[in-house]
């Protein structure tokens, strides 16, 4: 699965990770992508949506009923 919005192009972050004594290590968080079906053009797709863009509205979730 990729590690990136297809809505909103938001990608997995680097930074670092501080510990208690201020010791760096370089980390990755990834944002949290769901591949589900949505409604472009009136037809139903499959496509990888952060769950940001799923509870905001941004994409129309399909369902059959």
């Amino acid at each position: 699965m990729s590690k990136y919005c297809e809505v909103c192009k938001k990608g997995t972050m680097s930074g670092n990770t501080v510990s208690h004594s201020n010791r760096k290590a370089r980390t990755s968080w990834a944002p949290n992508i769901q591949k589900v079906r949505v409604m472009v053009d009136g037809t139903p797709v499959r496509m990888n949506v952060c769950t940001r863009c799923l509870r905001s509205g941004k994409v129309e979730r399909y369902s059959k009923a």
